[in-house]
């Protein structure tokens, strides 16, 4: 893998929406997408993203926390130029928005997923110039 190319991490774990890994590639990304928040925290404990793009699943029968990323966005804080953009169900937004109150998010994006939102979002996030390599030195 060239460590000059942003890394991104994608979590899919309900999908219903195209495959965005030729998009990631497009805009000069090395994506590596994973199928679980479990597998997402294994890959962070290797390497730190420059982009992470999840899903936000809401989950009533939480007790501790009300969704899939709130231990990945906790984690994250660690490095604070990684930039988070989350898919979300519009109907979840209230929920959404206490999660983006606690932890810092780059962008939401509703479903269905609009492409061409999803790419306006990831180059504002790659043109914001820092990347998580300088969160670890």
């Amino acid at each position: 893998m060239d460590a000059a190319r942003p890394r991104l991490l994608a979590i899919v774990e309900l999908g219903g929406y195209p495959n965005l890994a030729p998009l990631y590639k497009r805009l000069g990304c090395e994506p590596q997408i994973v199928n679980s928040q479990r597998k997402a925290l294994a890959y962070l404990k290797k390497q730190v993203p420059d982009i992470v793009v999840a899903e936000y699943n809401f989950q009533s029968d939480f007790r501790d926390r009300t969704s899939n990323l709130e231990t990945l966005m906790a984690l994250l804080q660690r490095y604070p130029r990684v930039k988070a953009i989350v898919f979300y169900q519009p109907e979840h937004r209230p929920k959404l928005e206490l999660l983006t109150a606690r932890f810092p998010v780059f962008e939401v994006i509703p479903f269905p997923v609009e492409q061409a939102r999803l790419e306006q979002a990831l180059r504002r996030a790659l043109e914001s110039g820092a990347t998580a390599e300088q969160d670890n030195g």
